[in-house]
Parts: structure tokens; sequence; C-alpha cells
């Protein structure tokens, strides 16, 4: 399975969220196995799963299924009964207004919109409503992560948005955003919005009460967007490289196989807003940290398994990518675990 990882930021900012109402980190913390310590480097990452068991354990302990993000809680179960309100309705557009209207009678500090522009694309705002404090940025990004998903997962395929607009400058994690919006991103826009296709709008719900169960206990990770039909070169590639790291291919080996040119690979891979070496590099990464938070498999052993000859040549790399060297790293760890 693909290991994915995210920003540390998105830790630290719902750990600030949550504070109005405990100051219980350090046993959120312990529960997803790390420590204060590694929270305050920048770098510091930790794979997307074990964040959405924060989150939930979080919402579970606060009775807020949206912790501390709002004036007052989204009670646990809230988020189940609004995708019950939702299932039964003949399709997306009928679903979305059911949406709209639901956080309009329980939230005062955002209000969603869906509309029709003059171009033709379907707009769905989230309009703010109150000063949403230090922690705006992720409400904003989660609560646009939560319409898609549930979009999404009520017709039962990803939709790829034609645009997605934030009201904020770009933040230094901006790079996540690859892995969390199926869409074209631009920054210090007028409103928080998603644009689709009209065309959802019209498509029927798929999904029964019977699974919904199954979408609440995996949220929030099921409202990430994750889709190797959004970016089929650059997944290809993952598959390609993840059990073959130990080789240490080149763009040219890899070109060789799919019996294409390293021009045509790198091209299309770049049309997809990447290169060779950005994903190979963070496949690297996020196997290392999952292999350093998992298992007790010497550092050397893991460097050469990601194609590191060289132990300090690993070090170096994994201190680039996290801003603790992989020793350090698993040490702040393991005192959590």
């Amino acid at each position: 399975m693909e290991v994915q990882t995210i920003s540390v930021s998105f830790v630290n900012e719902l750990l600030a969220g949550a504070s109005k109402y405990s100051a219980c980190h350090e046993k959120w913390i312990a529960k997803i196995g790390l420590s204060p310590a590694l929270l305050q480097c920048e770098g510091t990452r930790i794979s997307t799963s074990t964040f959405a068991q924060l989150y939930r354990t979080m919402a579970i302990e606060l009775n807020d299924e949206t912790p501390g993000l709002f004036s007052r809680p989204l009670r646990n179960g809230t988020l189940k009964y609004l995708c019950m309100v939702m299932l039964d309705a003949p399709d997306l557009g009928v679903a979305l207004n059911r949406f709209r209207n639901f956080f309009y009678l329980i939230i005062d500090d955002v209000e969603y919109s869906v509309r029709t522009t003059s171009n033709g694309l379907i707009k769905i705002e989230l309009e703010e409503k109150m000063d949403l404090g230090p922690t705006r940025i992720l409400t904003l990004e989660l609560m646009l992560m939560l319409v898609q998903g549930v979009s999404s997962w009520l017709i039962g395929q990803k939709i790829p948005f034609k645009s997605i607009t934030f009201p904020f400058d770009k933040p230094s994690h901006a790079s996540e955003y690859d892995q969390l919006y199926p869409g074209p991103i631009t920054f210090n826009q007028k409103t928080t919005a998603l644009y689709m296709d009209p065309a959802y709008l019209r498509m029927p719900i798929r999904q029964e009460q019977s699974v919904l169960n199954d979408f609440i206990r995996n949220a929030p990770l099921n409202w990430f967007y994750f889709s190797p039909n959004d970016r089929p070169y650059t997944h290809q590639l993952i598959h390609h490289l993840q059990d073959r790291l130990d080789k240490n291919l080149t763009v040219n080996d890899v070109a060789l196989v799919q019996h294409i040119s390293p021009r045509t690979l790198a091209r299309r891979l770049a049309s997809e807003g990447t290169t060779f070496q950005k994903i190979k590099d963070n496949l690297r990464r996020d196997i290392a940290i999952d292999l350093l938070n998992k298992t007790d498999m010497p550092i050397a052993t893991i460097g050469n398994d990601l194609g590191f000859e060289d132990p300090a040549a690993f070090n170096r790399a994994f201190k680039m990518w996290t801003g603790s060297a992989p020793g350090a790293y698993r040490k702040q760890t393991v005192l959590y675990l």
C-alpha cells in the first residue's frame, strides 16, 4: 500500500483549535506516537492515517467533530446524521442543497452556498460569517475537504474540480495540497470555493446507509483526495519505484522499461506538476518515516533499502526532508509509543 504523509503543521493547528477545551495535548500526541519536541520541528511529517487517528481521538474525547474550530461544537454523530439526510436525495444537486441547509442550521461561523457562475460552472462557496481566529486556515482547508469528500463519496467517484480558491496567502505547506484537493488552486482570492462541471449535480446518489458507518469511521482520511486517475503518470511511477528503491533507478532506467524517451517521461510528469526526482524523494521520505515509526529496522538498512549506499547520505537527505536526523527522529518517536 502506498504510504502518504503530511506536514506536522496540520497537527499543530488541530491542537491549537482544541486548546480552548483542554490542555491535554501530550496525551493525544502520545496516542499517535509523536513527541512534543518533534512537533516543534517544521519539517516533521506524519502519515495521513496517523493524522486521521489523532483527529478522531480528539473528536470523540471532546465531543466535537470539528475539534475547537468553531464557536460551538459539532456533537459526535452530527456528520453521520448529515450524511443520512443526503443519502436519500435523488441526485447530488439536491444532496448539496441539503448539505448547505444543514450547516446553516447548526453553525454560525461559516455558511455554504451553491450557485451557478456566469461561465456556467457550479460554485460551492464557504463564506466566513465570524472571525475564525488563529485556526482560520485549517478550518477553511478542512471544510472544503469535507464537502469534496462527501460529494465524491455520495456519487461513488472522485470529482475533478475545475478550480479551487482560497482567500489567504499561499501557506508554507501548500505543497501538501496536491494530495488534498482535486484541481488547480489559487490563493489571495475573494472567496473560499470549489468550482465544478454542472453535470455532476445530475449524478444519482450511489451509496446506501449500510456503508455509512465505514465512511464515518474513516473520517477525515476519506475527505482527502487520492486518485490515480487524476495523476496517472505520477501514480504509475510511484507504483514502479516503491519496490525498487534499493536499485536507485534513474529517469533513464524507468523510461527504458516504459519504452519511451526520458524527455517524454519528464514531459508527462511536468504536465501533472511534478518531476521524477521529486516523486522519488517524496516516496523515499514517506517510506523512511513509516519504517522509523513502525519498525526497529536499523537505520543503515532503511537507508540502503531506499537506495542510499552511504549512511551519511541518507542522514543528510532525511534531515533535509524533516529537519531531524533519522536517529533523533526515531528516538523522539519511540519515547511516546
